[in-house]
């Protein structure tokens, strides 16, 4: 994987790690997925007006097609994702999404968007992936809340994966910008979840006085993280930059650990390094 390329998504990482925690202490709003979606299109409509300005609107139908489609998959993520919080704890929905979403984009690049694969970068997914398991704490786990937090990781991984596989081709093969991917996501996202919103009026204000700076801080930093990847995958295979991201979840378990004070055990860390010895690999790896 090129140097650059592999900052991005190291930055990137970090930036998603820290907003998810924002996010996961959020839970208490009905409406934080949509508040924090007006926080996003207010805070970026600048610079994605002057990329459009500069470079021009989608021109051809298959691109808005993929646009459509990234706004779908991003809206089911972030409901998915906010319902695993409320279910169970970001330590164990975060590392399976994580880890199931990757699994899934490096098999799909591989199979759809003709990605070559190495000995090396087999072997960082499966690092990676095993990580996730060990972090995540499932083996010897029972109680019901942390099921049901489960079968959210995998849902909400589902989704990483079908935009991961659709914003790649979005931003490789049809050359659309970045910015623009991101911000069409969010505004289908707007959209979506406008008319409940609407409904709620009086909840919907409440919320947004009592979480309007987490709103802010995940309507800035989601973005950020997700353009910097997309950045990466104009750089390097979307089979290395999916698995490579999920530094963010040795960063999102130490920072469950130290501000949410949820448990770190011997096998997360086990884990964390499996996760560390994954990334160095993928990055290794020659395509």
């Amino acid at each position: 994987m090129p140097l650059l390329a592999l900052l991005a998504v190291l930055v990137a990482a970090v930036v998603h790690a820290v907003w998810n925690v924002i996010a996961k202490r959020a839970v208490g709003s009905r409406h934080f997925v949509w508040l924090y979606s007006v926080a996003s299109m207010v805070i970026w409509a600048p610079l994605v007006g002057y990329v459009l300005a500069t470079l021009g609107p989608p021109r051809q139908p298959v691109q808005w097609l993929a646009l459509g489609a990234t706004g779908i998959l991003h809206l089911g993520y972030a409901m998915a994702l906010q319902a695993g919080y409320r279910a169970a704890d970001l330590s164990i929905v975060y590392p399976i999404a994580r880890g199931f979403g990757p699994l899934l984009s490096f098999i799909g690049a591989v199979l759809f968007l003709g990605d070559r694969y190495t000995a090396a970068s087999v072997l960082g997914l499966v690092l990676i992936v095993s990580g996730m398991a060990l972090v995540s704490g499932l083996v010897g786990r029972a109680r019901r809340i942390e099921r049901h937090g489960v079968g959210w990781g995998l849902l909400t991984g589902s989704c990483i994966a079908g935009y991961t596989l659709n914003d790649g081709w979005a931003v490789q093969v049809l050359l659309v910008s970045p910015l623009v991917v991101d911000y069409f996501g969010n505004l289908v996202r707007f959209a979506a979840l406008l008319p409940a919103a609407l409904r709620d009026r009086e909840r919907v204000l409440a919320e947004a006085r009592q979480y309007r700076w987490s709103a802010v801080g995940v309507g800035a930093l989601a973005p950020l993280a997700y353009i910097l990847v997309l950045f990466a995958m104009r750089l390097a295979p979307v089979s290395h930059v999916a698995p490579a991201r999920e530094l963010a979840t040795l960063v999102g378990t130490y920072l469950g650990a130290r501000l949410l004070r949820e448990a770190v055990t011997l096998p997360r860390l086990v884990g964390a390094a499996c996760i560390v010895g994954g990334i160095v690999s993928l990055a290794l790896a020659r395509y």
